[in-house]
């Protein structure tokens, strides 16, 4: 018997259901976020224990990644709408050579605090598996939710998921 949903229509719904689900929150108890401790472009160490008592949004990215190139005008925005209620915006850059990373950010501004890991330690601590990908982290450190990937759909979701943990914050 013959299916009668064509291939390219399952494939798009199970890649649309899997960006769903990437937005969702991890579990009904939120685990610990890794710890980490990372240089800036000035050398100073980023921990996120410094961040205790924010919301952080922890966003992964690179140089060569397209969707990244959306997203750093998104935290830009969202930086400035929600840091005074007590949103921090941390993003991890994973390029091995710093340059690189200077290239896009010459190109593409940050407002937030930026952090090199070019080891890749902290990644492999996430479990993340692209790029970008970022975690909702409250007040006490603990991930409220993962998102992988960027794109203009996931806008409103991802600032809903902001506001909600900066009233239950």
């Amino acid at each position: 018997m013959r299916s009668f949903v064509p291939r390219q229509v399952a494939s798009l719904l199970a890649a649309f259901s899997l960006s769903l689900m990437a937005a969702l929150p991890l579990s009904a108890s939120a685990s610990p976020a890794p710890a980490f401790q990372l240089p800036d472009k000035a050398g100073n160490m980023v921990a996120l224990a410094q961040q205790q008592g924010k919301i952080v949004y922890l966003d992964f990215w690179a140089s060569w990644c397209g969707p990244c190139r959306q997203s750093f005008p998104w935290m830009n925005e969202m930086l400035g709408k929600y840091q005074a209620q007590g949103l921090e915006i941390i993003a991890v850059n994973l390029d091995s050579a710093p340059a690189d990373a200077e290239k896009f950010l010459a190109k593409t501004p940050a407002t937030f605090t930026v952090v090199y890991d070019n080891n890749g330690s902290t990644p492999t601590a996430y479990g993340v598996k692209g790029m970008p990908t970022s975690f909702l982290i409250d007040t006490k450190g603990e991930i409220l939710s993962q998102h992988s990937g960027f794109n203009s759909a996931a806008k409103e979701d991802l600032e809903a998921a902001i506001q909600r943990a900066l009233e239950n914050k």
